[in-house]
């Protein structure tokens, strides 16, 4: 019984302390998508999506409420919630999936990453594969990717009447800042 009290002591001490941290989340996590055409800009940005990284297994997972996006123009927002996304019956876009790529958590830098997951917004789910970049900062994981989506792709419809307005593929950023618990 000493001999295994000891051992899992001596385990413990020589295991770096990064072992130990393995999930990273954030509840001020960043997405913003934008469309740009000769007609009209469209910027819509979420501050407060969820995001959970277990670095250990290279998963990761994101949670936006629609409503969430704020718009320069209050129109563009009504139009987003109520026409295009109709967050009253699809809240939320979620993401989940892994990433491949070494990221040494116990050494300060800058780590290319590929991301590979499904993407669900207004209740259709489509994979996703982007570069991004992991960050090891101070006990920080700070992650960046950008990627582009279709609206039809998710079943979202543009009338026609505004579909010069609307680029046919929406550009997409995520920042998070996530840190241990």
């Amino acid at each position: 019984m000493k001999f295994a009290i000891s051992a899992v002591i001596c385990l413990a001490l020589i295991r770096p302390p990064a072992a130990y941290c393995q999930l990273y989340s954030t509840r001020a996590g960043f997405v913003g998508f934008y469309s740009k055409t000769a007609l009209e800009d469209v910027k819509g940005e979420n501050n407060q999506v969820y995001a959970i990284i277990d670095a250990g297994k290279k998963n990761l997972a994101f949670a936006a409420l629609l409503k969430g996006f704020i718009f320069p123009k209050e129109l563009m927002q009504e139009h987003f919630n109520e026409n295009y996304v109709e967050s009253d019956k699809y809240p939320k876009a979620s993401f989940s999936g892994a990433y491949t790529g070494d990221v040494a958590l116990d050494k300060d830098g800058v780590y290319k990453i590929t991301v590979r997951g499904s993407l669900t917004l207004h209740n259709v789910t489509k994979p996703i594969e982007t570069s991004a970049t992991l960050e090891v900062k101070a006990g920080h994981l700070i992650g960046a990717a950008d990627f582009k989506v279709k609206p039809e792709d998710f079943n979202i419809s543009i009338p026609s009447v505004v579909r010069d307005k609307i680029d046919k593929e929406i550009a997409v950023k995520v920042n998070i800042d996530c840190t241990t618990k």
